[in-house]
Order: structure tokens, then sequence, then C-alpha cells
């Protein structure tokens, strides 16, 4: 059986090779082929993943063999077609182009799609059509659990039986089932095809042999109340009652110059994002980042050369999160970002193999050796570590706020034995997304308690604000070094902190104020 290094390696090969015929071969009205030699021989592909993201329009590309998962994601146009089978979230995120695979296809199939047309011929895995936006999915043959999983528009046909739970938490669309079908979830009607229906579903199928006769069912979503979220829990603290003291060294000069400077990345791999302090914000937009002409110099060179973490809009420094919400414009706007984050926790749950096939279309987009965030909850944050590691990941990254209530003081030592048990690698950072916006001492703090990076939202939305506030931020972290003593973040540890209250020590493992050690308790066996 191939490496996972190798079939990861060869995958990236064929992205590479293939992206600068794509738009050639689109122009000649040529077929591209992967699992042919040159002579036309047969060679089957076995496991490559991640092939053909953001397939342009009037591109056309034939795969044999048996691919792995996130195969021609991000389309844009033109056709894919898999003399073969295809793994999970195949056609994921597709907004126009064909696609059909000729045998069998795993989960999430189509997911996130929004336009064009995917057809399996030989049956699929779970959650196919999961969150569709539009588009059109046939599937010849038995479909499992969750088909059409949270669909908001969008056609489905399954010429076979399906899974439990057909339709669950759907809100748009219709799925089409010419087989048995189980009783639908709450919240989903099944009901008969009308003559009109079955027509008009027929001519967009423009395919005899893929009609839906007048006896197949139809499922769509039931009217009924919309009842908002009330959100999640939230920390249950923040880290004011952490003190930082120096107590080694004398106190600097207020004029004294402090390196606060801190990179994202660091093998020798990776082209480092370098942060004026190890503060990576985030802002919905990066296009607040930037200010007219007019504006003031300094907070405009502030702007300009401090990156933040995104959703739309990365600018060349800037980190583009990848989460559900953005995932349809990841062919667009990863290609201009500086690095790229994946918010694990608002996409659907992935296995080692699906993260490869992931990371090989995002890599085949990205910017050469561009740093690689990955973003988790606190309360999984041995998996985080763990998938850091095994993944080459620049920078794991703990969310606070993930609706456990954990502290970010009770964050500390969890990240501390974690790190310790699952990372081994040197080249792996880590931080923390924090729920508040941080100040020079929050990131004092956090580094000295063994954090690279800290990202948080920006307390405001007007680019000319943000500026004041890092450049603020970045005065008050500098004030703190001189205090203690350190003319650099890379000199702080643990052994500058100090818990002010009980509780904080309790929770932390931090020294307690006057006691001077940790409490009794975090001795114990």
């Amino acid at each position: 059986m191939a490496d996972v290094s190798d079939v990861v390696q060869r995958s990236m090969s064929i992205n590479e090779k293939l992206g600068p015929r794509l738009q050639a071969a689109a122009e000649q009205n040529a077929i591209l082929r992967i699992g042919w030699t040159n002579a036309g021989d047969p060679v089957p592909k076995n496991g490559e993943l991640g092939l053909c993201p953001a397939l342009p329009k009037g591109s056309r590309i034939r795969a044999l063999g048996v691919l792995g998962s996130w195969v021609s994601a991000f389309g844009k146009g033109g056709s894919f077609t898999v003399q073969g089978d295809a793994g999970s979230f195949l056609g994921a995120a597709n907004d126009g182009t064909t696609i059909v695979c000729e045998r069998m296809a795993a989960n999430f199939t189509g997911y996130k799609m929004r336009s064009g047309i995917i057809t399996v011929l030989d049956g699929c895995g779970n959650d196919t059509g999961a969150c569709m936006e539009g588009g059109i999915l046939v599937v010849r043959g038995a479909a499992g659990q969750r088909i059409g999983g949270g669909m908001q528009d969008g056609l489905i046909v399954v010429h076979g039986d399906v899974g439990a739970d057909p339709g669950a938490g759907m809100q748009g669309g219709r799925i089409i089932i010419n087989g048995r079908c189980p009783t639908p979830p709450p919240g989903v009607v099944l009901r008969p095809l009308s003559a009109k229906e079955v027509k008009e579903i027929n001519i967009l199928l423009d395919d005899e042999t893929l009609h839906v006769p007048g006896d197949a069912v139809c499922l769509t979503p039931q009217e009924g109340l919309n009842v908002e979220s009330f959100g999640h829990t939230v920390s249950a603290g923040d880290l004011s009652q952490v003190g930082l003291l120096g107590y080694k060294n004398p106190q600097l000069p207020s004029y004294a110059t402090v390196d606060t400077v801190a990179l994202v990345g660091i093998s020798e791999e990776v082209q480092s994002l370098a942060l004026p302090l190890p503060m990576l914000p985030f802002v919905e937009t990066a296009s607040s980042m930037e200010t007219d002409a007019t504006g003031d110099e300094i907070a405009m060179e502030v702007l300009n050369r401090h990156p933040v973490m995104t959703s739309s809009e990365p600018r060349p420094v800037d980190v583009l999160l990848i989460r559900e919400s953005n995932l349809l414009d990841v062919g667009e706007e990863l290609p201009t970002a500086g690095g790229f984050g994946i918010d694990f926790d608002n996409l659907p749950n992935m296995n080692a193999e699906e993260i490869d096939g992931f990371l090989v279309a995002l890599r085949s987009l990205a910017k050469e050796h561009a740093p690689v965030i990955f973003v988790q909850g606190i309360s999984r944050i041995q998996s985080l570590h763990q998938r850091a590691e095994y993944h080459s990941a620049d920078v794991a990254m703990a969310r606070i706020e993930d609706g456990s209530g954990i502290s970010e003081a009770a964050a500390l030592p969890m990240t501390g034995r974690s790190k310790k048990a699952n990372i081994t690698t040197a080249s792996v950072q880590t931080g923390f997304l924090l729920g508040f916006a941080a100040n020079g001492h929050d990131l004092a703090v956090l580094v000295a308690s063994g954090a690279n990076i800290v990202s948080c939202e920006a307390p405001m939305a007007d680019g000319m604000d943000i500026a004041y506030w890092l450049q603020g931020t970045q005065e008050e972290l500098a004030q703190h070094l001189r205090r203690i003593g350190v003319d650099s973040i890379d000199l702080l540890d643990r052994s500058h902190l100090r818990a002010l209250d009980h509780e904080t020590a309790a929770v932390s493992g931090l020294r307690l104020s006057g006691y001077d050690r940790p409490l009794p308790h975090w001795f114990a066996r």
C-alpha cells in the first residue's frame, strides 16, 4: 500500500502539471486525461486526492481509477468525468462544473454546491447533497443516510433506496426518490409528484435513462415556525486575574527598544507572515483594512504591514479562514491570500484521508508554501494538536468560545499538557482564538504561557480605528516588556506569571501571588 505522503505528493504533482495546461486545452476544446500514458495506455490512479480544484469554464478532464477525497471541488465550469470510484466530497462547493462518476462515490458528494450537475452512476455514501444551495445532483443506486441534509435549494434525484433521515434539516429544494424511502424526520414532508413536476424534472435531466417515473416521491421542507438561535455558553472569565511579574531583571528604560515581532510559520519550507505583534486580528472582510489616500499616513502604514485573518477579500499578507459560509468563494479568493486557515468547527467532520484531500486542493490553489492554520475548539484541543502534527500544519489555534464555557485561565494548562503529549515537531506553533479583543497584557500573558500566535476579533470595523487599536496594543505590550525587564517577547515564560486570586490559581496551575507556588492539588497524582 502506498505511503500517505507519496499519495499527497503524487496528487500535488498532477495538479501542478495540469494547471498551466487547462486554459490552453479549453481554448482548443481538448480533453486532458489522468490515468493514461501519452501513448494512450491505461495506468489507473489509486487514491490520488484533491485533484483538479476550481476547474475553469471550458476545461474538460477525464480520470481513470479509484480517486480519493475532495476531487473536482470549487469548480467554476467545464466538465470532469471519473471512470471509476471517487472518495468523499466529490464536487464539493461546485459552482458550474458538470461532474460524472461512473461508479460509486463516498460521503458528502456535492456538499455545499451552488450550481452545475453531478451524476453518480453506482450509488453514494452518507450526507450526499448536504447543504446544497442549488444545482442538480443525480444518483443511480443506493444512497446513504441524511441525503440532502441541511440543503437550502437545488434538486436531488435518487434512482434507488435511501438511508435513514432523508432531508434532515432541509430548508429548501427538492429530493426526488425513485426507490424505498424511510419515514422522513420532523420538518420534512413526503408527497407524490405532480405530472407537471415529473415533466419539468425530466426536461432538466435531459437523459432518458435517468428520467423520473410518475410514482416517485418528493421530499420538501415543512413550513413552520423559525426559531432563532440563542447562541452558546461563553467563557467564564478573561485574563485580568493573571499578573505579569518582573522579578529576575531590572526594569528597562521607557525609551528602550523591545522586540514584539512574531511569525506565522517558522519551518524552512514555509513563506512566513511577519506580525508586528503576536496577534492576528480577525476581520470579516479584509477590505476594511484599506483606507483612502487622504487618511492618516501612519495609520495606513500600520494597516498595510499588519496581516489579519479574514473570511473574504484577503490581501497578499492575510490569512483566509475557510469555513462552510465561504467555501464557494475559495477558488477565487485563496490565490490572493498569504496563507489559509481551516475552521474545523464549521465544516463537516473529516478523517485523515479527507483532510489530506482538502489540503491538497487548497494548497494547489494557494500561493506556494503558504502557511496553514488549523482552528478548533478548546474542548477538542488534543484532536487539534494531533491533526496539526500529522498533517504538518504551521499553527494549531484553539478557539476559546466553543460553547464549553472553559475559561482562558483553564485553557492554559490544557493546551500545555496537550502540546507536550501530541506535538513533537518544533515547527508546529500553537495559539488561541479569543472571544474578546485582546490588549497588550493579554498578549504578554498568553505568550508567556507558551502560545505563539493570538487571534481575536477586531473591536471595531473602521480601518482607521483598527489601526489605532493595533498601534495602542503594540505600545501597551512594549510597556509591559520594559516593566518586566525583557527586550523581546521570546524571553517571556511561565515564571513571569502569577495568579492574582485563588480561583485563577486553582484552574490554571499558575503560582498564586503571595503564596508564590501552585496550589497543592496541582502536585497530586
